[in-house]
């Protein structure tokens, strides 16, 4: 297929599929999704972020302290530090404000909470990943080599656990889905499509990328799924922030479509 032929259909399609991106958080999505239909998925994710999210409901958990970057009532922290036992207004979550030790995994603690963060969607602006070294700095095997055992072995899971939880808030995707199980609200990602004109689109872009054997080609589709991305993300965003969790799910599943496509491309690339 030349280039032209490529080209065409695709940038026919996507004026077509962008002027169906919800802009208001009140807008109507048109993708249906029914799990009764039998239409498999295109493409496979390569993995799936884990989850563990544990909504603290707290009314402090928001609030961002320097010393521990995470503030959750002290009730929360009935037996206080394993080393030094003292119980401190805010909890230590991972390194106790008095004696410094490296505590125990919290499953209570969310991921926005390890980084001192609001629960909100959007980034911009939160330093996410200068937060994120900040912590593995204090957790580093290499930093915590002459302490016990038993600090050592909490240090590596934590680091684990701070590891996972950048890795899930860094991506717009992992974030959603993550958000959205804070809420109570799962998200089937191998839910079959049945919309046809959904199918159509996937089965269009499918056969360009598999046709595409330029770089130039390949970067051409892969802007133009960033840009849909983006557009989905938006979307997740208004609609969670109105609370419209079915409209939220209906973007994620759009979103990780359009991700999946990305993740071809740059295979091929």
């Amino acid at each position: 297929m030349s280039k032209n032929k490529l080209y065409t259909p695709l940038l026919t399609l996507f004026r077509r599929t962008l002027t169906s991106v919800p802009q208001h958080p009140s807008s109507k999505f048109s993708l249906q999704i029914k799990p009764s239909l039998h239409h498999a998925s295109l493409f496979t994710p390569n993995h799936r972020p884990c989850h563990n999210p544990m909504c603290c409901n707290a009314p402090g958990c928001f609030r961002f302290s320097e010393k521990s970057l995470c503030s959750k009532p002290a009730e929360k922290m009935q037996n206080g530090c394993w080393n030094c036992h003292a119980v401190p207004e805010a909890a230590p979550c991972l390194v106790c404000n008095s004696c410094r030790c490296i505590q125990p995994v919290d499953d209570t603690v969310d991921y926005f909470d390890i980084f001192g963060l609001e629960r909100k969607f959007d980034m911009v602006g939160e330093n996410l990943e200068g937060k994120y070294k900040e912590w593995q700095k204090k957790l580093h095997p290499d930093l915590v080599h002459s302490k016990s055992q038993k600090e050592r072995d909490f240090a590596a899971e934590q680091s684990a656990r701070v590891i996972d939880a950048y890795r899930t808030l860094s991506k717009p995707l992992s974030r959603a889905i993550y958000m959205l199980k804070l809420y109570g609200v799962e998200v089937d990602e191998e839910q079959t499509i049945s919309d046809p004109e959904l199918l159509a689109e996937i089965m269009e872009i499918r056969e360009a990328v598999e046709e595409a054997n330029t770089s130039e080609a390949l970067n051409c589709i892969r802007s133009q799924m960033q840009e849909k991305l983006q557009n989905w993300s938006n979307a997740f965003g208004h609609a969670l922030q109105s609370r419209n969790f079915e409209d939220a799910r209906m973007a994620v599943r759009r979103m990780t479509y359009y991700s999946r496509v990305i993740d071809e491309v740059v295979k091929k690339l």
